[in-house]
Parts: structure tokens; sequence; C-alpha cells
């Protein structure tokens, strides 16, 4: 079983949308719209983030009415939380429902995704997990095409991440 030697879960090299689609990276053409999108898109992380990316964690599905202060202090129960970044609309103001914590060490934030990941906050059951999007080059976000989640039922072939994990592919051997 030589295949699967250097088998890992997660990638450290640069994203390619085309092979996070694949369910065993060896697609050499788009399978749908979504990774096309992907691969023409141009993304830039958000301005204005001044926080280290690697003991940075992104947070998602919060409600509209939860504030910086109530993510510090909420993070804080793992660690000590350095900042938040609520995101919010340019145009209205309102919330995103996403942000980002910076968390005082790597440990930490390591330690918040895996104990807070699906805890509660205010009602809303919660998203973490790490920053790609300073951390990865050539990384997109779901809305553009790329990320790591996808669901099967809709015919999105994009394995991965919390909430649908990389499974380790199965390699038979060939009969003789």
């Amino acid at each position: 079983m030589d295949a699967l030697k250097d088998w890992s879960p997660l990638t450290t090299c640069n994203y390619d949308p085309l092979k996070a689609g694949s369910i065993d990276c060896t697609d050499t053409e788009p399978h749908d719209k979504a990774i096309s999108r992907a691969i023409e898109a141009h993304y830039e992380p958000p301005h204005g983030l001044k926080s280290k990316p690697e003991r940075t964690v992104f947070v998602a599905r919060f409600g509209p009415q939860t504030t910086k202060n109530d993510l510090i202090d909420y993070f804080s129960r793992c660690g000590e939380a350095v900042s938040a970044t609520v995101v919010r609309d340019i145009v209205t103001g309102i919330s995103q429902c996403y942000g980002f914590v910076e968390m005082e060490t790597e440990d930490e934030a390591r330690k918040v995704v895996r104990r807070l990941h699906g805890s509660s906050l205010k009602g809303h059951t919660i998203f973490v997990d790490f920053e790609f999007g300073r951390s990865m080059q050539g990384w997109k976000p779901r809305r553009l095409g790329g990320g790591f989640g996808g669901k099967k039922e809709s015919g999105q072939l994009r394995f991965g991440g919390k909430d649908r994990p990389f499974k380790r592919p199965i390699i038979t051997e060939p009969r003789k």
C-alpha cells in the first residue's frame, strides 16, 4: 500500500480547486460550474485583518446580534482571545454572521478548533475552523466555488473540512 504512505487529510501545498473538488485528487477537468468559477475567480482575504494567520480561527454561523466582545468572551474559555472581527456587509453594516478570532498562541487556536466547533453561542451552533484565506496560497472561499466543504446530495464533489472530513481512499490490490 505505498500509494497511501504520504496521504494526509489536510493539504499543506497550494490550494487547487480542481484537486479539492476531486474525491481522489485525480481530476484533470472541472466537473461542475463551481470549480470553473473558482479557477477563474480572483480572491483577496478581508482587508484590515492584522492578526497572525497561524493563530487565527474562522468562526461562522453565529447570530446576527453577536458582537466581537461576545466572541472574545466566548473564546476566552479555551485560552486568551487577543482580538475578534465580525465581518459586516459593506453597504448595510449588517453582520454576515461570520468572523475571525485571534488567540494568544497556536496551541490555543488548535484547542479552540477542537473544543468549540459545534458548540452553541447564544442559541446558534457555530462552525469553528482554522483560517485558510491567508495561510494557504491560492485558497478561495466557497461562495466563489472554492472551499473544502461539499454535499453529496447536491452533486458537489468538494469533500473535506470539518463538516465532512476527508476519508482515506480505499485502494485494493489488483487481482492476479
